[in-house]
């Protein structure tokens, strides 16, 4: 699965590592609806940091469509609110 990081680039992430990623996501998507700012701010610097440790990045002339594009770590919550879908960030 291809995932943007908004302002950072695209990664490959194996579909292996997306029951850990929808964990992390269920983690931001508690803490907004909780209006937990601390909550979020931590569950977004884990999701995000884990799509970088498990992605291989792809050049950065790359042309892939992204299937998946994730708010940067410096997202207010409001925007990322906004981001969720039905399904959260990231789909099952």
């Amino acid at each position: 699965m291809i995932v943007r990081i908004m302002g950072e680039g695209q990664l490959d992430v194996g579909s292996a590592e997306l029951a850990a990623l929808n964990e992390l996501d269920g983690r931001v998507e508690a803490a907004i609806e909780a209006g937990d700012e601390t909550a979020f701010r931590a569950a977004l610097h884990d999701l995000l940091e884990n799509v970088r440790n498990v992605g291989k990045p792809l050049p950065a002339d790359s042309l892939e469509p992204s299937e998946l594009i994730l708010p940067p770590a410096d997202s207010a919550m409001e925007e990322v609110r906004k981001m969720l879908g039905d399904e959260g960030l990231i789909p099952d």
